[in-house]
């Protein structure tokens, strides 16, 4: 009986180690396979899926410009969370420009330490193949593109947000819900940039069954978000 419990269970362990390899596997060959999004091809990670990175020591630089107004510079190794699928993800020396939308908040701690965060949206601009040493677009397209999405970003903080309240846990929140002008299809978005009584929190997407937000980490308040946001948009 116990040999008989042993080998079912090592059996199961072995289906599962398969079925993780094979998924993986999939994951490999469908990278640079074509997909379509709004009726353009494209390759790489499909959407919806995610990164997460670890992030070295670094160095944040900033000047003061105007009394608003910061130039920042920062350098350093990111580190994949866990390992890239065997065949996946682009050849070694491949290049980006990326353009960096974001929101960070600060909280002073003491007299030399902060906590920040940071959430937004970053655009590619361009990119370099490694066999091609020559970047996808030149600087003037770059330029066209930079532009376009930020008149997009402007449209949407033009737009009127959704405005509603909620109770959770016998607390009331007042919220303002911006649509990710570029997660919507149809009049359907499943990205919103959430204000939170007045302080800015992040971006909630919906999901399957579920709410995402990277930056709550109470599941309820998010999912209660969500909920109310349904109702109101």
């Amino acid at each position: 009986m116990a040999t008989a419990v042993k080998r079912r269970k090592a059996t199961k362990r072995k289906s599962v180690t398969s079925k993780k390899r094979q998924a993986k596997k999939d994951l490999a060959s469908t990278y640079n396979e074509f997909k379509e999004f709004e009726g353009k091809q494209y390759t790489g990670m499909a959407i919806g899926r995610s990164h997460k990175w670890h992030y070295d020591k670094g160095t944040w630089k900033e000047t003061k410009i105007t009394p608003d107004l910061w130039q920042i510079s920062y350098a350093v190794t990111k580190r994949r969370a866990g390992k890239a699928p065997e065949g996946s993800g682009v050849p070694v020396g491949t290049a980006y420009h990326w353009y960096i939308l974001a929101h960070q908040n600060v909280t002073k701690l003491n007299a030399n330490d902060y906590t920040t965060s940071m959430t937004g949206l970053k655009f590619k601009l361009s990119h370099k193949r490694a066999e091609k040493g020559k970047w996808s677009s030149a600087t003037k397209t770059q330029r066209k593109h930079l532009v376009n999405f930020l008149k997009e970003i402007i449209t949407s903080l033009e737009t009127d947000p959704v405005l509603f309240e909620f109770d959770h846990q016998g607390t009331t929140y007042r919220v303002e819900a911006m649509p990710v002008q570029q997660t919507c299809v149809d009049g359907q978005c499943v990205q919103f940039e959430i204000i939170l009584d007045d302080q800015y929190i992040g971006i909630i997407q919906k999901m399957k069954n579920n709410w995402k937000m990277e930056q709550l980490e109470d599941k309820g308040l998010v999912n209660a978000i969500g909920k109310a946001l349904l109702d109101a948009y």
